[in-house]
């Protein structure tokens, strides 16, 4: 095991060379971030205990890979995390990092698509130096994330326009790339898994494809236990009565997890604005939940459904 002071060497290392890397491959790189300091760990995470055992297994490509060697294996090349928005699975790949020790590179793919159709010329470059910059750096966790780039929120309905071959060749090439280096760990994840691309999870690439899908609504009450706990340590203060979750959560199983979190912050929220306004402060209690539910399911009515066919 590397010590803190190795890791705060090649996690400097890591910003620095992938900033030089974003500066001379624009606008492509522009869809990628790095975070080096995560400290975000699966126990943030409420439920989901069998994807979190599959992202462990696939840490130790990183921590401990003779494992692998002594049983006569090798790890998957990578990971394809599968489930509806907001579920967990970015979360899941920020927890694979901090638990790889590794800094993470987030790949925006929806937007690398778009700026691919805008600036098509420089992809070759791009492509070069993304295979460049990935043999120098230290160890990475490479997350790509929503691979079926054309079925994404970011860029509204299904598009029919986007060159696809051009697109996915380029995918396929910086995927590959970040498989064949060796030393780095791969996810990618996608909320629409029925349209997605069978390219995508050839050997060689996503070779093992994980379910992330909450139980509900146990799954939900444990995130939630989670958010609300860590939102009385940062007050440092009880913030809840004897919330009954059960209750607040069988409103609707319409919210992702996602969702949930939001809701829990928007009564706190609420509570904020009343000490503001110097209003009696009781604790957060099940009827604030209920009633920041009720106000999600109205706001809900307002937005357009998915279209059919989607996986959502």
């Amino acid at each position: 095991m590397k010590s803190l002071p190795d890791r705060s060497i090649e996690f400097e290392r890591a910003q620095n060379l992938w900033a030089s890397f974003v500066r001379n491959f624009e606008p492509h790189a522009r869809s990628t971030v790095i975070n080096a300091e995560l400290d975000f760990d699966f126990d943030r995470i409420g439920g989901l205990a069998g994807p979190k055992e599959e992202l462990l297994t696939y840490a130790y490509a990183a921590t401990s890979p003779q494992v692998y060697e002594h049983w006569g294996t090798a790890p998957p090349s990578g990971l394809l995390l599968v489930g509806r928005s907001g579920g967990g699975k970015s979360l899941l790949a920020q927890a694979l990092a901090t638990r790889a020790r590794t800094a993470i590179i987030s790949v925006d793919v929806p937007r690398l698509a778009l700026d691919l159709v805008h600036a098509a010329s420089t992809v070759p470059e791009f492509c070069q130096g993304w295979s460049q910059v990935l043999d120098e750096i230290p160890a990475l966790t490479v997350h790509f994330d929503e691979l079926e780039f054309s079925r994404t929120q970011e860029i509204g309905v299904r598009r029919s326009d986007l060159p696809v071959g051009p697109i996915m060749d380029m995918l396929l090439d910086v995927i590959d790339r970040a498989v064949s280096i060796g030393r780095h760990l791969v996810i990618g994840t996608t909320s629409h898994p029925d349209t997605l691309r069978r390219a995508f999870v050839a050997p060689g690439r996503f070779e093992r494809i994980v379910e992330v899908n909450p139980i509900f609504p146990d799954d939900v009450i444990a995130a939630l236990e989670i958010h609300a706990a860590e939102a009385e340590q940062r007050a440092g203060r009880p913030l809840f009565d004897d919330i009954d979750w059960k209750r607040v959560i069988g409103q609707t199983r319409e919210a992702a997890i996602r969702d949930w979190v939001r809701i829990l912050h928007a009564v706190l929220r609420r509570k904020a604005r009343l000490e503001a306004a110097h209003d009696q402060l009781d604790p957060v209690r099940t009827a604030d939940l209920l009633d920041e539910v009720e106000r999600y399911r109205q706001a809900q009515k307002q937005i357009p459904k998915p279209s059919a066919g989607n996986y959502l």
